[in-house]
């Protein structure tokens, strides 16, 4: 198809564009690896699986926005199938006579995927620039009050324009090329809508035809080698980073778990994360696999409510930052401190590391691990911190427990029955009460309700009593990570003196910190939550229930986030409420998707950031929208702002712990 000389001119365009582009692209490389390295490829071959089934089957996104996600996923899939078709183009123009694929069959299938998903791009892409331009979506705004880079309002908006542009023109001409071809040729059936295009050019002489499919051939690849170079600066650059993202993301036990930090550095004069180039190589890859569709922001506790933080505009802000200069960052270049300039102090102190935006970012972000980075630096090396935390810092290293209180630790078992390890010393479980439940008044309340069910179970537990201290979730979650270190270092001493196998918690911090983080630092023990196990006894015939269900006991139940998002425990806590006398009616947002307490990363023990309203009080009114007489919760965190919100209401529902109404509902 092509002339000798159109033959030679794009080849010397394609090897200058290649060129400029892998420049371009080596910078990025250059930047991720100046990050911490935190990258792994152990276990390929199911990493690989595993990204193509995220690639091709698009299921992180599907999860949300169900017409956006199936545009989205279809434009995707043209986009995949338009390597084939782009290849098959070269082909053709280089080779005289050539039809990629034959024509027969095979070549017929192809030509026909090509021209259905043809159309299916242009439409899809059509639809997104008027959703981006012409009426904007607010799921695409982010809020004024949140920091944005001063680029990016602008940048982003470009950025799409020539993205969609880029695509248009690339798709749209290689369809206009494809209709000219059919023109002069002959009708082709396996091409409906290109043969629909064709009959505008009937009438039009060869030479013309012949000259509009080689400008068509021209525009649709050269376009190719104009966006490549741009690639590297474009949020299109997800396409190449977010498999990347699957492939070598690091192993977490769960959603949630955070990495623990090396004390015994000599060489470590600085802890946590201050600058871009500190955080680790995923991190970094992160900013550049981001593709600014906010659904992190949709579902964060905080920016619901009116607070500073945008998880979006935090991995927004670094890409910009990034890309500021991205020539310097490579050679080596010193970043503005993130606090200030990617993310405002206010907007990093009102996370609380609930763990939604990980779980439903479509490219595998991770910003919260980002926000508890830069929350060590500001705690362990800057000093600066909300200073309410300090009260609990000094509770926890002083009183083994953030309230600061000093009471015998067994007193909310005062006048029942409550074995510890010296009076058990062979337990099967160990009950780690918590610091919650040993001090906080309702919490106290659910202890006792567990403790009667495991004594009508005939459970075999123990409690450590004056020995348990805060396991340090708190100390973690707002950066004073040495304390953790310390608090679970003497923990899992005391917890291996005794002789510990398996333990039941009424907390999903404690189940989470013990179960999942514990064994960072040796701990070897099973953990689960008393849902799970109160599942199990009913199950095994050890605990009889009430059967009876009426109007009256309707309940519905919150997800708590370290329970449900972090702990993947679900079922359980639903199946213990429908053993039992009570109907269950579900939130608008449940599971997986269930909205955060609002106490999670440090919020119980600091004011709330300023916003529209608190993160507890929204949680509340999605719960009274049920109808439901009961609010039944699986946490202490939960139960707490799940009590003042209800107070702060009128006392609208009651609410209570799973353990209270089995207890209250036993045989």
């Amino acid at each position: 198809m092509l002339t000798p000389i159109e033959k030679l001119l794009f080849l010397l365009i394609a090897t200058l564009s290649l060129a400029l582009s892998f420049r371009n692209f080596s910078l990025v490389f250059q930047i991720v690896r100046r990050g911490r390295p935190d990258l792994a490829f152990d276990g390929l071959r199911q990493r690989i699986r595993h990204a193509l089934q995220v690639y091709l089957t698009q299921y992180t996104v599907l999860r949300s926005r169900p017409v956006v996600s199936l545009l989205h996923t279809l434009v995707a899939w043209s986009f995949t199938y338009y390597l084939f078709v782009n290849l098959g183009d070269v082909l053709e123009g280089f080779i005289p006579n050539f039809r990629f694929l034959g024509r027969g069959i095979a070549g017929g299938i192809y030509r026909l995927g090509a021209d259905l998903l043809t159309v299916i791009a242009l439409v899809g892409v059509t639809f997104f620039l008027i959703r981006r331009f012409a009426t904007p979506a607010l799921q695409l705004v982010i809020a004024e009050n949140v920091k944005l880079h001063p680029k990016a309002n602008v940048g982003m908006r470009k950025d799409s324009l020539i993205v969609g542009v880029f695509i248009l023109m690339h798709v749209g001409f290689r369809f206009v090329g494809a209709s000219a071809l059919i023109a002069a040729d002959g009708a082709d059936n396996w091409q409906p809508f290109a043969s629909l295009v064709a009959t505008l050019w009937s009438g039009v002489p060869p030479d013309w035809l012949v000259l509009l499919e080689h400008v068509s051939w021209w525009v649709s690849l050269g376009m190719i080698l104009l966006f490549i170079p741009y690639f590297p600066y474009s949020k299109h650059l997800h396409l190449i980073i977010a498999p990347i993202n699957y492939l070598a993301s690091p192993e977490r036990v769960t959603l949630g778990a955070l990495s623990p930090m090396d004390f015994d550095d000599s060489e470590m004069t600085e802890f946590g994360v201050q600058r871009l180039e500190q955080l680790g190589q995923k991190q970094l890859l992160d900013a550049f696999a981001c593709i600014m569709c906010n659904r992190c922001q949709d579902v964060c506790p905080a920016y619901v409510t009116g607070k500073e933080l945008s998880p979006s505009a935090l991995e927004i802000n670094k890409r910009y930052s990034l890309n500021s200069d991205l020539v310097a960052m490579a050679g080596g270049a010193t970043s503005e401190p993130m606090v200030g300039n990617v993310i405002s102090e206010s907007a990093l102190w009102a996370c609380t590391s609930c763990g939604a935006c990980v779980d439903i970012c479509p490219v595998g972000n991770e910003p919260m691990f980002d926000i508890m980075d830069m929350r060590r630096y500001q705690v362990l090396t800057a000093g600066e911190f909300p200073v309410q935390l300090q009260n609990a810092f000094n509770g926890m290293e002083r009183q083994g427990n953030p309230w600061q209180i000093s009471e015998n630790r067994m007193a909310w078992a005062e006048g029942i029955e409550v074995p510890t390890v010296d009076d058990n010393p062979d337990f099967e479980y160990l009950y780690w009460v918590g610091w919650a439940a040993s001090y906080e008044p309702r919490a106290k309340e659910v202890a006792r309700s567990f403790v009667k069910i495991l004594n009508a179970a005939g459970v075999n537990y123990a409690v450590l009593g004056a020995r348990e201290v805060c396991t340090g979730d708190t100390a973690r979650r707002t950066g004073n990570e040495y304390l953790f270190s310390e608090l679970s270092g003497a923990t899992i001493e005391t917890l291996n003196g005794v002789g510990v196998r398996n333990i039941v918690v009424t907390c999903p911090h404690c189940l989470h910190t013990l179960g999942s983080e514990y064994p960072q630092f040796g701990a070897d023990f099973s953990v689960v939550h008393h849902t799970t196990l109160i599942n199990q006894l009913i199950s095994e015939g050890k605990l009889k229930l009430q059967e009876d269900v009426g109007d009256s006991h309707q309940v519905t139940f919150h997800d708590p986030c370290y329970l449900g998002r972090n702990s993947g425990v679900f079922a359980d806590p639903r199946e213990v409420l429908a053993a039992g006398p009570v109907e269950i009616v579900e939130m608008e947002r449940t599971r997986s998707n269930s909205f955060c307490c609002g106490a999670g990363g440090g919020q119980m023990w600091k004011e709330e950031e300023d916003g529209h309203f608190g993160v507890s009080e929204s949680r509340f009114r999605e719960a009274e929208n049920t109808g439901a007489a009961t609010l039944a919760v699986g946490c202490p965190f939960c139960l707490v702002m799940m009590t003042d919100a209800n107070r702060n209401t009128g006392e609208t529902m009651r609410v209570r712990d799973v353990a209270e109404i089995v207890a209250d509902s036993l045989i």
